[in-house]
């Protein structure tokens, strides 16, 4: 018999326990586990006929108790063959086990295979992108006895909101994610990602093909003419949006739901980036080529439009592509912001130039509405609808404001880039600026004052009309507006004295002498016909304005000559040409063009 040392015994018996408790422990969890892989592990081994996906399933939802117990056992069988393997390693219980969590994995993998293809409609990204991105399912790194059963009450809590959020079987996310931990925490992490990707890579493929997103290289974009590019233009606005809120929005959020950092930090990233880092990479060839485009006035709203896209996508694209790892789609995004914003501000330089560049020599017959003024303001509107872009690409020293326009106007205009105005309001205001020195100078094409004066009076009606139509007046302000309305005031002063100045100083009044009434008259008369053949050739193309005019011409007129008719309506009857109602009559024919 062999003697023991008082400390053998001591290291000797703790030892000998750790053994018994671990043998027992994996035999109790080797004896629940081979219950469960032989009623649902073993038949489906043997039954090479059928699917993983035709027999009945452990996650079925008339199984899916049976199911979470599994995952149970496998918990605990794994916390066994991990606590056997450090006391005991030579058990004869630990192969079993091992070769029983290999068959259970195997299982797993097929169960998890089932769950994401019978589930695809209740996994879209439109329904993922729903849920709340902070609602991820509750989870444990470790899965042992004393926290599985809580463990399920948990996650059974988290299925019902994400039920209340996504309006789908959203148990086959919390099914998933459970499957997902047990595999990765087993040591098979590497069998559930590989399913994964596979399954949500084809889903993003297929989502963005149904959209219309078209892989295009960079060459082939350039090769397009600009008819074909404005409609992609169209369609890549409507993918962008939808891909980014949606599709890899949705893909963020499932991958975090199904693989929380407190099993492995890096699972929920790796899935993501090589599920969506090429796409969203793709995505963003076509904007960085657009800004490449040959730089043409008439290319600025479509390009505005991938700008304003993308710049309020950026919040979300940061959000989303958050990881190191797709750090390239952030920077790919913002790149595309750049250079598109200096292919708007090349175009806006362009557009200032064609303004000045305007050569045409015709006078716009009867002083009406001249066709740049028409182009020009109907342009800057639809400018001043991408607000929130001009505001971040039109900064002060990008688009020097040139001195030699100031000089070159006569008019008494405010420099438009001073005081507190931003930079995007005072380029609106330069451009308008111009466009009225522009006027200004084919004022001159006319040979009389009056005309030059009721075209400058027209023109800068309508710059106003469109400015307190459109977002320009909240751009430009009401200072602005009632600065250029007083102007308007003044043009039409300077044409009414001009043109109806002989026939008010000849008009007749109830105060004129009876011995002076015939020659007035006959004056007045001359005058009146005068004006009126030369007036009924002009043009007023605003009705507003039109019935404003004419309603000063008849007070300034009406009055006096109605005096001069009811006083002298016998005496000068065989020299009146007009009464006051023919008068009133032809004062309202005016303006109305031939």
């Amino acid at each position: 018999m062999v003697l023991l040392k008082p400390s053998s015994l001591s290291k000797s018996r703790p030892q000998q326990q750790q053994q018994g408790f671990s043998e027992s422990l994996i035999g109790d969890s080797v004896e629940a586990a081979d219950a469960f892989i032989s009623e649902w592990v073993t038949p489906h081994l043997h039954d090479s006929s059928s699917s993983s996906c035709s027999l009945s399933s452990l996650f079925y939802p008339q199984n899916r108790l049976e199911g979470r117990r599994f995952l149970e056992v496998l918990g605990k069988l794994q916390y066994a063959i991990q606590s056997t393997s450090l006391v005991n390693p030579d058990s004869a219980k630990l192969a079993q086990a091992q070769d029983l969590m290999r068959k259970a994995m195997k299982h797993l993998e097929k169960e998890f295979y089932r769950v994401m293809k019978s589930n695809r409609r209740f996994l879209d990204p439109e329904f993922v992108s729903g849920w709340s991105s902070d609602s991820n399912t509750p989870s444990k790194s470790s899965r042992n006895a004393s926290d599985s059963e809580s463990e399920v009450e948990l996650d059974s809590q988290s299925s019902s909101e994400l039920s209340n959020e996504s309006g789908g079987d959203s148990d086959a996310v919390v099914d998933l994610k459970m499957i997902a931990i047990c595999m990765i925490s087993s040591g098979y992490q590497k069998d559930c990602v590989k399913i994964y990707k596979k399954l949500r890579k084809k889903i993003i493929a297929d989502e963005l093909s149904q959209l219309g997103f078209e892989k295009l290289t960079s060459t082939q974009i350039q090769k397009l003419e600009w008819e074909v590019l404005e409609k992609k233009i169209k369609t890549w606005v409507r993918i962008a949006k939808v891909a980014i809120t949606t599709l890899f929005n949705g893909e963020r959020i499932l991958s975090d739901h199904i693989f929380p950092s407190s099993v492995s930090a890096t699972v929920a990233e790796s899935t993501f980036v090589d599920i969506t880092l090429q796409s969203a990479l793709n995505l963003f060839i076509f904007p960085i080529t657009i800004a490449k485009s040959k730089k043409t006035t008439e290319k600025i709203f479509p390009t505005l439009d991938v700008y304003q896209t993308i710049l309020h996508l950026i919040p979300k694209i940061d959000q989303i592509f958050s990881y190191d790892s797709t750090a390239s789609v952030r920077s790919q995004a913002a790149e595309s912001l750049e250079k598109l914003a200096e292919s708007v501000n090349a175009m806006m330089t362009e557009f200032q130039s064609s303004i000045t560049k305007e050569s045409s020599k015709s006078a716009i017959p009867g002083g009406g509405v001249h066709q740049l003024t028409r182009y020009v303001m109907n342009f800057i509107v639809f400018l001043a609808d991408y607000t929130d872009s001009l505001v971040t690409i039109l900064k002060e020293s990008s688009l020097p404001l040139p001195e030699d326009y100031f000089s070159s106007c006569n008019n008494d205009e405010e420099n438009p880039g001073s005081g507190d105005r931003s930079p995007m309001a005072a380029r609106l205001a330069w451009l308008i600026l111009v466009l009225l020195c522009k006027i200004d100078a084919k004022s001159r094409l006319y040979n009389d004052s009056a005309l030059s004066y009721l075209f400058l009076a027209n023109n800068l009606h309508y710059v106003l009309t469109k400015v307190r139509t459109s977002n320009l007046r909240v751009v430009l302000g009401d200072d602005w507006v009632t600065n250029h309305e007083v102007k308007v005031t003044q043009y039409l002063e300077k044409y009414e004295k001009m043109a109806w100045g002989d026939v008010m100083t000849s008009l007749p009044g109830d105060s004129t002498a009876e011995t002076e009434a015939e020659e007035v008259l006959r004056r007045f008369n001359d005058a009146f016909e005068e004006a009126y053949k030369k007036h009924k050739t002009w043009v007023v193309p605003d009705p507003k304005l039109r019935d404003e005019i004419k309603a000063s011409v008849a007070r300034k007129l009406m009055p006096g000559y109605t005096g001069f008719y009811k006083k002298y309506p016998v005496g000068s009857r065989d020299i009146v040409r007009f009464t006051p109602e023919d008068l009133n009559n032809y004062i309202s024919d005016l303006y109305v063009g031939l």
